[in-house]
């Protein structure tokens, strides 16, 4: 079952029992896909849906941070909740670990040894964790080993 189904199908369960926060994420979700689709002008691959979730789990990421900030806890936990919800439709991330071992076969491959030329071994690692792991961990891993 690929992902557009598996949205649908869990839509559908919302519906029945009704989880209103799942059902307004998976619409939410449905229509950023919906978005872009047209905006591309061809059905996504699931590599393109994945990529449309991610971006959509990092803003609400990036949200709670600012919320929390601004004293808004309530705020704060439905967005976490809604991630939760999200993050159930990406692949299974990666730990920290991985991450460090595929930074360093970069390494390696590319013979990157100063932050000068981090945009060159960024480049190499990112096709490698794209959806997998969070973008930000990634850019602090790669200037812990370059520094």
């Amino acid at each position: 079952m690929n992902l557009v189904d598996r949205l649908t199908a869990d839509m559908k369960t919302a519906m029945k029992s009704k989880d209103k926060l799942a059902l307004s994420v998976i619409r939410m979700m449905r229509s950023e896909m919906k978005y872009a689709e047209i905006s591309k002008g061809n059905p996504l691959t699931d590599d393109e849906i994945i990529d449309v979730l991610s971006r959509e789990c990092k803003k609400r990421r990036d949200s709670i941070e600012e919320y929390v900030k601004a004293d808004r806890e309530d705020v704060a936990t439905q967005l976490q909740q809604e991630v939760e919800i999200i993050s159930a439709y990406l692949p299974e991330q990666l730990s920290k670990e991985e991450v460090e071992s595929i930074i360093d076969k970069a390494i390696k491959e590319t013979n990157v040894s100063s932050i000068k030329e981090m945009g060159k071994l960024m480049q190499a690692v990112m096709p490698q964790v794209k959806g997998k792991a969070d973008g930000k961990l990634v850019n602090q891993l790669v200037k812990e080993k370059l520094s």
